[in-house]
């Protein structure tokens, strides 16, 4: 149980006291209470399960769990904050959206002192973000003010970055846009993955909130105002955004293959119909240097075994393939181009 019915009148009459005193009791005429901050949890993924983790270790007083459920085609390869909700016995809501005057009374109920929001995948609208008096935070996967919005480590990895980290801000109306509390990073290799990008950065998500938990729960968070002339966005990945554009260098097309190489959907390309996925290739082979100078259209398949296919600035090797379906087209043989 929370604190009673004259403890809450008390607060919304303005003479309670900061709650983030160190979990200080309050004695009122019916029982004492603890004064530990109520948090709201919004979040998904192994990074929330993390944090959601680290505060129950703690102790905090989590009311509940706002989160997804999981989305049957895709490759659930991690964890998720609902697992450790359920074995400590906080309630866990899935709702579609948060924002509708339903939810938004729901939330109310639970009178939240502060939200924390980690990878949890939907936009909470202003009202929500205004209803906490401890504010209303989230921990990023990127270096903020660089990679806003969606599969930020996806994307980074898309772009060849060698670090990537996990940014605690503030959560204002645009998204990933408030000012900075807290960041840390983690060096990902020019052939990582980005699964292996991610298990790379996963600690810096609990360090970060391990570090200013105690601030935030006492509202003396420092914040910093992000640089907009450093900012960058980017939107959610779809399955079909893993179509490789052969015109473009073998870097390029090697990145993307490992920014969504499994547990993601893949990189691919077609021929007649039928779908070529790659899940690895590689640029350094002795067959994609020996073929790199032949005079041939981007796309253009230059030899079945090894597989190696023309670029926009040479060949690479596709290293790990499958054809959708099972079986390669009857005619597939060197000379045709892949789109």
């Amino acid at each position: 149980g929370g604190p009673c019915e004259r403890y809450w009148r008390t607060a919304a009459d303005g003479r309670r006291a900061s709650p983030g005193r160190g979990g200080a009791a309050f004695r009122c005429g019916c029982r004492e209470v603890s004064a530990k901050p109520r948090i709201l949890f919004f979040g998904y993924s192994e990074v929330g399960y993390s944090c959601l983790s680290l505060l129950l270790e703690r102790g905090d007083h989590v009311v509940a769990l706002i989160t997804h459920e999981d989305n049957p085609h895709e490759k659930i390869w991690f964890k998720t904050p609902a697992v450790a909700a359920r074995e400590k016995g906080i309630p866990v809501f899935t709702p579609e959206s948060v924002n509708t005057p339903e939810w938004r009374e729901k939330i109310a109920a639970l009178r939240p002192d502060l939200i924390l929001s980690v990878y949890y995948r939907h936009m909470i609208g202003t009202k929500l973000l205004a209803l906490p008096p401890l504010g209303a935070w989230n921990l990023h996967g990127s270096l903020l003010p660089k990679y806003r919005g969606r599969a930020p480590i996806n994307w980074a990895v898309l772009h060849g970055e060698a670090r990537i980290g996990m940014t605690l801000h503030r959560m204002v109306k645009s998204a990933d846009a408030g000012a900075i509390v807290d960041q840390d990073g983690a060096d990902i290799g020019p052939r990582d993955t980005a699964e292996q990008a991610f298990r790379k950065v996963l600690p810096c998500a609990r360090r970060v909130l391990a570090r200013q938990i105690d601030a935030l729960l006492a509202g003396m968070a420092t914040e910093t105002p992000q640089d907009e002339a450093q900012a960058s966005y980017f939107g959610g990945r779809k399955p079909e955004d893993g179509r490789i554009v052969w015109t473009q260098t073998s870097r390029q097309i090697f990145n993307l293959v490992r920014a969504v190489t499994d547990p993601y959907p893949g990189a691919f390309a077609e021929i007649g119909g039928a779908r070529l996925m790659v899940w690895w290739a590689e640029m350094d082979t002795p067959a994609a240097h020996a073929m790199a100078g032949r005079s041939a259209a981007a796309g253009a398949v230059l030899s079945l075994v090894p597989l190696v296919v023309a670029t926009g600035d040479g060949a690479i090797e596709l290293t790990k393939t499958e054809w959708r379906g099972g079986t390669a087209p009857a005619d597939w043989q060197a000379g045709q181009r892949l789109a």
